[in-house]
């Protein structure tokens, strides 16, 4: 076994050991297991029937390890984003109005997209034509858009006809499940605990049982069913491909899951000479996921975790896929998982977003204006789409006006332009 083992993930030449990348495979699951509670949660609230997507979820994670390790001999871990998962719901289906059936159609071209970026010099063009302070003020817009899901989620914020938002009611049992969950995470994420999240998410449920807001119906019946994924397999309906708004829809979620991909591969990859690969099965896996029935999977910043333990082979992504697997057997107990447990995981991965925060150039107000605009723009009006918008517009206006116009790459003046077309198409 060591031998097949060595032979397919090359251990020894990476100076590794099998002892060492098994490890680091299962400090990565501990860290990411918790998507399968929260991705349900969330392609739930867009009507998608949650066994259905929470089984899809396990499935996706599992195939995208499986190419992650097979096809690309990395570490890396992918699994269903966080950012995508709200982008999938709240900006696809919400804010642009399609159903989800027709937002899976978006993320199958969106990962063909993706793909064929990853086997031409797409990939190295948009790396080359964004602006870097674009693409980290596109993480962080995300990173606050997350983090006021959260808090809206845990009850922490609240509507408000005076004021839009509002404190919500820090005494009642849904609140304090979610502020008594927080502190417990936070020690334990800071300390670097492995297994953080799950560790306070199953200490949310337990909190959010003695509060009583936990309903424990789904835990009579414990056994595999596929009962409702033939309503998500191969779901994704094209009949919208005709309109603006289906492939403005394709455009934003292509321009959010390539450049998020490639800022967290070439940060975290030991070995960057494994990144165009690791890129690849990247898209594959989007693809997939369209097919499946899930929101884009992406790669995962908790993959760190498992690469900080020593994993530097696929045999690292290997052991975290095979990990899901028993999961399809405890859908019923992710279903008992309260939002107020969940959303403490909301707000703390948005704080790890908003770090990109230090790239942008504040000192450029031409910089720093549009990312800006991007950052406020996506929470406040609860669309990421409308936030990446708002920034791509800016930016070229405000290098024109300047006299700077040489700063901005033709590509830039085409999204701005489709960006512009979006918002006056969508007016009328």
């Amino acid at each position: 076994m060591n031998k097949i083992l060595n032979g397919l993930f090359h251990i020894e030449k990476a100076k590794s050991s099998i002892r060492t990348e098994v490890l680091a495979g299962l400090t990565s699951f501990m860290t990411v297991a918790y998507i399968i509670a929260v991705n349900g949660a969330i392609l739930s609230k867009a009507g998608m029937p949650y066994e259905a997507v929470t089984l899809v979820t396990v499935i996706s994670c599992f195939l995208g390890c499986m190419l992650m390790a097979l096809w690309a001999n990395s570490p890396l871990v992918l699994i269903p984003g966080m950012g995508d998962n709200a982008f999938f719901v709240f900006t696809l289906v919400f804010s642009l109005g399609l159903s989800w059936q027709q937002a899976l159609a978006v993320v199958f071209i969106a990962g063909i997209v993706f793909f064929l970026t990853t086997v031409t010099k797409g990939a190295d063009y948009l790396s080359r034509s964004i602006p870097k302070s674009m693409i980290h003020s596109m993480t962080a817009g995300i990173g606050l858009f997350i983090a006021f899901l959260g808090l809206k989620n845990g009850g922490i914020i609240e509507a408000s006809e005076g004021t839009f938002v509002q404190l919500g009611d820090l005494g009642s049992p849904h609140t304090l499940t979610t502020i008594l969950t927080l502190v417990i995470l936070v020690p334990l994420f800071l300390r670097n605990v492995k297994g953080n999240f799950l560790i306070g998410i199953i200490a949310g449920t337990l909190i959010g049982a003695l509060l009583g807001i936990v309903d424990f119906s789904s835990l009579r019946d414990f056994s595999l069913s596929f009962s409702g994924y033939d309503q998500i397999f191969l779901a994704f309906d094209f009949s919208e491909i005709g309109t603006v708004n289906f492939w403005t829809a394709v455009f934003s979620l292509s321009m959010v899951i390539i450049f998020q991909n490639m800022g967290a591969q070439l940060g975290m990859l030991p070995d960057k000479s494994k990144f165009q690969r690791s890129f690849q099965a990247n898209a594959l896996s989007v693809i997939s996921a369209g097919l499946l029935g899930c929101s884009p999977t992406t790669t995962a910043a908790e993959s760190a975790t498992g690469i900080a333990a020593g994993g530097k082979t696929g045999l690292t992504s290997f052991t975290t896929g095979l990990l899901f697997l028993p999961a399809l057997f405890l859908v019923p107990l992710f279903k008992v998982i309260p939002n107020e447990a969940i959303a403490p995981v909301l707000i703390i991965v948005g704080c790890l977003m908003v770090q990109s925060l230090k790239e942008i150039p504040f000192n450029d107000f031409t910089e720093a204006f549009p990312a800006y605009l991007m950052m406020a723009i996506m929470p406040l009006s609860f669309s990421i789409a409308n936030g990446i918008a708002f920034g791509f517009i800016a930016y070229p206006i405000l290098k024109v006006v300047t006299g700077r116009k040489k700063e901005v790459s033709v590509t830039m003046y085409v999204i701005a332009f489709f960006f512009l077309l979006y918002f006056i198409l969508g007016s009328l």
